[in-house]
């Protein structure tokens, strides 16, 4: 009887197991949808090749397929980027230490991840406020985030009024202003006239956990420039306000890894109520402080563990000021709620400690300015025979420091008649490409500028007379040479092309692609997924200097229709062609409103 009842019922079991299959194929489809949408856009990619080589004059079509349009992003992606998605950290479960700050590095999606797609303005978005207005101002609608206007409101970091965010200039530990705190610091290391340049001799700047990137943008005036620093934490926009403001900003972390800057580039590290464990680790981020500092470099501090009279605050400072002392640095001045350090200028002192003394000395073998990818490590970096004789940099003061050959050519075997040449080179380049741009162009067109494969930094340093901001990248895997950028009085970072920035969308006015292509094309990465890229980073009404050889710009001209791009000029043959390209505005569900 048994039997025969359990023979009786297949029709049901065929039902359940039909009905497991169709909820299981359902899930799978709504997941597909939720956390793998690039990859159905990822397939419209696919359906085209690229063919810059044989691709002769601009006549020829070629056997490319090229799309005449590529998909736009879901509205929910406008302010994605790709390497600092966390959505992407909770859909492929990454384990990474919270603790150690690693879920907010670089984590990158794989190819079939990416959303190869344009990623849309929000809703009423406006060509930006510009330069200097934007310091103090910019449009809410192109970054419709107010919660840090009511979260600082004490600290008069932003304020919104009407179609505005206003930005007074304060921060946590600079209510009246970053201006009057500028100048309280220089006054703190007796510098002439309460100027923070130090009469050229201070130039470059790295402020950790910037904010809002305020201070950053009050040191302009001075013709001190920082690289403001932030991660894509809880606030999450801070980065994304300094770019828009016109500020130089970077979106990173005191983590695991090294931060993507040569030892030697900052002559002030400033921290104003950072919240940074500075402890932690053995000092392994205060150390990573040190090596970024020149000799005789100053880490200003702005926290309650300078000043603060409770036993949790005293802990840490007896703790901190223990751990500097081991690292050599000395107080060159403390006064209310901020201590100044400064870092010795020889090696004399690192060699007059005792044995075993921690932290210890960096291996004779580490490279200090290997950056990308390389883990930090708890070491003191100590100076070349070169500078320690020297007991400094030898960098002239600025602005004669963007022009004169730094002492660091020599790692390169570069002469200071090849520096030079350099230099009239590009400076004729910038010449002919703003010839090219014509009435496109005005003094006030741009603000925010990025060389993609920066070189010496000369293409900078003939910008000079603009007011504008360069951000200089070193390709991670040619010569290092981001360390004469620093030394000139420039700043920049060090990337792979292959994989998207660690920057908001349009943030940049104006990018300077001169062989990055074929750089690509010979990685074998993809240069349809950077023209992609370079759509996200770039401002509408931005443009593109594409300088490399005919065939790849004339494959990139057939592009432009399907990005939304349009040709502003084309010239050159060979391996010395120029394509200029302008973004156009383009619409979603909602007008885009052109600003005055």
């Amino acid at each position: 009887m048994a039997r025969g009842r359990a023979d009786g019922s297949p029709r049901k079991r065929l039902v359940t197991i039909m009905l497991v299959f169709v909820t299981i194929g359902g899930l799978i489809y709504l997941y597909s949808q939720n956390s793998s949408e690039s990859s159905a856009v990822n397939k419209s990619l696919k359906q085209f090749s690229w063919k810059g080589d044989g691709v002769n004059d601009e006549s020829s079509s070629g056997t490319s397929v090229v799309p005449k349009t590529i998909p736009v992003c879901d509205d929910r992606l406008s302010e994605l980027i790709p390497c600092l998605d966390r959505n992407l950290i909770y859909q492929t479960r990454l384990k990474l230490d919270l603790n150690l700050m690693e879920h907010y590095e670089r984590h990158c999606p794989m190819p079939e991840r990416r959303y190869n797609c344009l990623i849309p303005p929000p809703p009423g978005y406006k060509i930006p406020i510009k330069w200097p207005k934007s310091r103090d101002q910019v449009w809410k609608a192109n970054i419709p985030h107010t919660h840090l206007a009511t979260e600082k409101s004490d600290q008069n970091w932003m304020v919104v009024k009407g179609e505005k965010i206003v930005f007074p200039g304060g921060g946590t530990h600079f209510h009246h202003g970053a201006d009057k705190y500028i100048a309280s610091i220089a006054n703190m290391l007796n510098f002439p006239d309460n100027n923070i340049n130090n009469r050229g001799r201070l130039r470059n700047v790295f402020d950790v956990g910037c904010g809002v990137a305020s201070f950053g943008g009050y040191l302009l005036s001075s013709d001190v420039i920082a690289m403001s620093l932030a991660p894509n934490d809880v606030h999450e926009n801070q980065i994304q306000f300094a770019l828009e403001r016109g500020i130089p900003a970077y979106l990173g972390v005191l983590g695991t890894k090294r931060l993507p800057y040569p030892s030697r580039s900052f002559e002030l590290a400033h921290c104003s109520r950072c919240r940074i464990d500075w402890l932690q680790r053995d000092g392994i981020l205060l150390l990573e402080l040190d090596r970024l500092l020149r000799p005789g470099g100053y880490f200003a501090y702005s926290s309650p563990e300078a000043y603060a009279q409770d036993e949790e605050d005293k802990r840490i400072w007896k703790e901190m000021s223990a751990l500097v002392e081991r690292m050599c640095w000395k107080i060159a001045a403390k006064k209310n709620q901020t201590v100044i350090w400064v870092k010795p200028l020889t090696n004399d002192c690192y060699l007059r400690r005792e044995p075993d003394t921690r932290p210890p000395l960096c291996k004779s073998n580490d490279d200090p300015d290997a950056v990308w990818g390389v883990n930090m490590e708890a070491c003191i970096t100590r100076y070349s025979d070169q500078m320690h004789k020297a007991r400094g940099s030898g960098l002239a003061p600025w602005p004669a420091r963007l022009t004169t050959p730094p002492p660091r050519l020599a790692d390169f075997n570069y002469s200071a008649d090849f520096f030079n040449k350099d230099m009239e080179v590009w400076q004729q380049r910038v010449n002919d490409y703003w010839t090219m741009l014509g009435n496109k162009i005005k003094p006030d067109t741009i603000r925010n500028v990025m060389d993609m494969k920066a070189k010496l930094g000369s293409f900078a340093a003939a910008l000079k007379d603009k007011d504008v901001w360069v951000m200089n990248v070193v390709p991670e895997n040619g010569p290092n040479t981001l360390k004469i950028i620093y030394d000139r009085g420039l700043l920049g970072t060090v990337h792979n092309w292959c994989e998207a920035f660690s920057t908001y969308p349009r943030t940049y006015d104006l990018l300077h692609a001169s062989t990055i292509f074929s750089d690509i094309i010979e990685k074998e990465c993809s240069p349809e997924d950077l023209l992609i890229e370079m759509d996200r980073i770039l401002r509408p009404k931005g443009f593109i200097i594409v300088h490399d050889k005919r065939s790849v710009v004339l494959a990139i001209k057939k592009f432009l229709p399907a990005l939304h791009w349009e040709k502003v000029a084309i010239s050159g043959e060979d391996d010395d062609a120029i394509l200029i390209i302008q973004k156009k505005i383009w619409l979603t569900s909602e007008s885009i409103r052109v600003s005055e």
